[in-house]
């Protein structure tokens, strides 16, 4: 046991009654509020936030909990200057079997030599070789999706982006392999919003084990060899990647590191392609204003060199993750008592922020459920108003390592997919949202497209 586990264990658990003084409700026997945050996390919040204010105590995913509903909030707890809070101790319980030792769940000096050991593969010249790989499998996707003139966009971007990270971060062409890789981990992140944690007896919960088991051979096998080559793929780039003393990851620690940068990098950009595409099929006047940029460049797919100039793309995915931020929720432990805006917080509360809620706060966003991408634009900066009240990324030691990468890949589909189709939806149509574990349309979001 580490040194950092051995001071975690001896953290205190506290009672049911060390929360009482805080307003709030347990909700039922057992569950808690767990229904009603895996239902509708932004609802839930907003009407916590109205009943009890910015500091309140719940009980869900089986704990007794303490909701930070503002901007400071999301700024005491992402900066986190003082070290007060634990980001291992707060995925932990909800991630741990699934994604154990993934860079969101460490933390301190671990977390840092980890996090700094990877940055290399995110830098540009690393990001330049990934959108070059990426490139031509994206333009093969959306020459066949112009073959239709409806489509189901969610199940189709999921599965281009799974079929990019298998490639970028993995380097895996069969298809036969493509496919495997995709159901397994379609499985271990759907296990992750399963309540009943029991293997066997759970059967999402167990399949969710049974593909990070097989995720791990497959990634397991191939270090060896990528240890020793010149391969441009993140699997390749991690297995190489040293400090200044020549230490490496472990096969173990790379093989944890890929499983969550997978999730992390791939279930983000289905996300926010998923919000965005429906955003433009019903604002079509910011369709056209982005196809008439892509138009301009006269190129059929961005270089990396070109992203920067997608300026106007870049407020839409800001504003589409400020509405439907892909992690609803994040969460963490205080590791001593702590004070926040009048209310004592003891020493191993579990804590949640919610960007989804700060996102929607007429404090800081104008009209704030209007879809506006103009609010990020230089001359409004909405988002400058308070430096945490727009968090998709996290913020502080732990903001997103691969929110480059995000960006870059939508950019890569966005730009062929609006030069080479309009897209629409059914008048009237409004996506049954589900929030929880990460943002996605229920029905699928049906599109109708049309040529240019």
């Amino acid at each position: 046991m580490s040194a950092l586990q051995t001071y975690y264990s001896k953290l205190p658990r506290i009672a049911p009654s060390a929360l009482q003084h805080i307003p709030g409700t347990d909700g039922w026997p057992l569950v808690g509020n767990s229904l009603e945050f895996l239902a509708n996390p932004l609802q839930y919040a907003r009407n916590v936030l109205e009943r009890y204010g910015p500091v309140s105590r719940a009980n869900f995913l089986f704990e007794r909990r303490v909701n930070l509903i503002s901007a400071e909030a999301n700024e005491l707890v992402l900066l986190d200057r003082a070290g007060n809070f634990s980001a291992y101790l707060g995925w932990e319980p909800v991630l741990g079997m699934l994604f154990p030792r993934g860079l969101m769940l460490r933390d301190a000096d671990d977390h840092r030599y980890h996090r700094r050991l990877m940055q290399p593969a995110f830098r540009k010249e690393a990001l330049a070789a990934y959108l070059a790989r990426m490139t031509p499998r994206i333009a093969q996707r959306i020459a066949q999706w112009s073959e239709s003139s409806h489509l189901k966009f969610y199940p189709e971007v999921k599965r281009l982006t799974l079929e990019v990270a298998a490639d970028v971060f993995l380097d895996v062409q069969l298809q036969s392999e493509i496919d495997q890789v995709s159901r397994d981990f379609v499985d271990l992140v759907e296990a992750s919003n399963a309540l009943l944690r029991v293997p066997v007896i759970g059967r999402k919960f167990e399949r969710g084990l049974a593909g990070r088991r097989r995720l791990a051979q497959l990634i397991a096998s191939r270090i060896a060899a990528r240890r020793g080559g010149q391969g441009t793929d993140l699997l390749s780039q991690l297995s190489r990647a040293e400090d200044e003393n020549g230490q490496r990851y472990s096969d173990t620690e790379i093989v944890d590191h890929l499983i969550f940068l997978m999730m992390a990098a791939h279930d983000t950009t289905t996300s926010a392609l998923t919000t965005i595409v429906y955003a433009l099929a019903t604002q079509p006047e910011w369709q056209a204003r982005l196809r008439d940029t892509i138009v301009a460049m006269g190129k059929p797919a961005p270089e990396y060199e070109d992203l920067a100039a997608l300026e106007e793309i870049e407020w839409v995915l800001r504003e589409s993750l400020r509405l439907y931020p892909p992690l609803t929720v994040i969460l963490r432990r205080t590791l001593r008592d702590i004070e926040f805006q009048g209310h004592r917080i003891p020493a191993g509360t579990s804590i949640n922020i919610f960007p989804v809620a700060t996102h929607r706060l007429a404090q800081w966003w104008s009209d704030p459920d209007r879809f506006d991408p103009e609010r990020f634009s230089p001359a409004r900066a909405e988002h400058r108003r308070h430096p945490f009240a727009w968090a998709p990324f996290g913020g502080g030691a732990h903001m997103c390592l691969g929110l480059h990468f995000a960006e870059m890949q939508v950019k890569a589909v966005l730009y062929p997919l609006l030069a080479a189709m309009r897209i629409s939806v059914a008048e009237n149509y409004g996506p049954p949202f589900k929030l929880a574990p990460i943002v996605h349309p229920r029905d699928g979001l049906p599109v109708r497209l049309e040529r240019n």
